[in-house]
């Protein structure tokens, strides 16, 4: 892959956006919308989640933060597996669809079927497609149609949101 100024530029964005927003938005963990806990099958009070998740997942998974680019180790894992939802352990990504986007974080041309769900997202004056877990309704990333062949999509998530299971 060549380094073109257009992908140089959108890398320097979003590095410079994560580091504007993503640290703010970590520290912001506001607790999902009471009205999506009807839509998921796994259900947890504010306090459970609290208690179940590690302060970092929590920020991500139910207060819809972003991790830090670059800061998680899933971004450089190559082994066989399957990548989980650190909220309910649902299988989400096949390694097989993992490919390096160079943005910081772990990205996926397809989730597995039936995994994700998607939500529109307007924050921070953009117009995103956020991917949640179908079953918890945990936040994972974002989706965006610069990825590669066969699918043209990006699913790029954040590893805090994940656990990964070897093969």
């Amino acid at each position: 892959m060549s380094l073109t100024r257009r992908r140089l530029l959108g890398i320097g964005g979003a590095v410079a956006a994560a580091g504007l927003f993503g640290a703010g938005a970590c520290s912001r963990a506001a607790p999902v919308p009471p009205a999506g806990q009807g839509r998921f099958e796994v259900v947890h009070s504010d306090a459970q989640w609290r208690r179940q998740l590690t302060p970092a997942q929590y920020a991500v998974l139910r207060g819809q933060g972003t991790e830090r680019a670059f800061s998680s180790p899933l971004d450089q894992e190559h082994r066989r597996g399957t990548f989980q939802c650190a909220g309910c352990a649902l299988a989400l990504f096949s390694s097989a669809t993992k490919f390096d986007s160079g943005t910081g974080w772990p990205s996926f041309w397809a989730p597995l079927h039936g995994a994700v769900g998607e939500d529109r997202d307007t924050t921070f004056g953009m117009l995103r497609v956020e991917v949640h877990c179908r079953r918890c309704g945990g936040h994972l990333g974002h989706v965006f149609d610069d990825g590669p062949r066969p699918t043209g999509l990006r699913y790029c998530m954040n590893g805090v949101a994940m656990n990964f299971v070897a093969a």
